[in-house]
């Protein structure tokens, strides 16, 4: 069994920061693996872990400067990674879902892979159609929000828990091969170990362009443009209370009964 792991490196900014025209100052930006794709990596690991014949691969559209987050996939259990970068996914102010998915999918239709888990969405961007769109791509069933898995290798159905609007969580049967995007808290991610680090230095990860995975420019929608980036204004209504406990507990309730809270 073959489980594809779509991993995404984020930016994190800083609480500070510059915008520079369409971007954010270099200077205020820390990447890291994405918090959704962590969970994502994890189940699929540990369905290898499960199975010695469950291999897990890794799929990650970003430039060289990603291999850094890459390797700490393939140091939590990941078996091996491809990653794609082009001149034409560089020149692009977005990568919108749709161009995402066309190129993951010629990455599945390489690898034919029997399970491929997302992460529910992204940290920076916050884009939440990749997943599904892919399924769409690749004519694979599929199932959004999943916070939890039951899979045997080799069997043709799985059993998923989706986490809808309001609370609301439905028990689905998905076919396989499948795309589940998968959310947070479905289990507890793993740090990589020391043992784990150096090996993942030696463990494959090849780098392709548009054309090594059989697409060109031409092929991509890349419909989505920034025209602008602005720090939207924050306001702010604080009530600072100081003093002990005693003294600040009046203040509270004095407060809470002028604005109708407390009788």
């Amino acid at each position: 069994m073959k489980v594809l792991v779509t991993i995404s490196e984020v930016a994190d900014v800083d609480d500070e920061f510059e915008i520079d025209g369409l971007e954010i100052d270099g200077r205020y930006l820390t990447y890291d693996l994405n918090e959704w794709d962590n969970y994502a990596l994890e189940e699929a690991v540990q369905l290898a872990e499960a199975d010695e014949d469950v291999e897990v691969l890794t799929a990650t559209i970003g430039p060289e400067r990603a291999e850094e987050t890459i390797r700490q996939a393939l140091a939590k259990g990941a078996d091996r990674a491809i990653r794609v970068w082009d001149d034409a996914l560089a020149e692009a102010s977005v990568l919108d879902p749709l161009t995402k998915a066309r190129v993951l999918a010629a990455i599945v239709e390489e690898e034919e892979p029997d399970l491929v888990l997302t992460g529910v969405q992204t940290a920076d961007d916050s884009f939440g159609a990749t997943g599904v769109a892919l399924a769409a791509a690749i004519d694979y069933a599929w199932g959004a929000v999943v916070n939890d898995l039951d899979l045997e290798p080799g069997a043709d159905t799985a059993s998923v828990h989706r986490e809808l609007e309001g609370g609301v969580e439905e028990l689905a049967e998905v076919d396989v091969p499948a795309v589940l995007t998968i959310q947070t808290g479905i289990n507890e991610p793993r740090y990589a170990s020391l043992r784990g680090i150096r090996q993942a230095q030696s463990k494959p990860l090849e780098a392709e362009d548009l054309s090594g995975v059989g697409l060109a420019a031409e092929d991509l929608p890349l419909d989505l443009t920034l025209t602008d980036l602005a720090e939207p204004e924050v306001e702010s209504d604080v009530e600072l209370f100081e003093g002990g406990a005693e003294e600040t507990a009046g203040q509270l309730a004095e407060l809470l009964r002028d604005r109708g809270v407390s009788a």
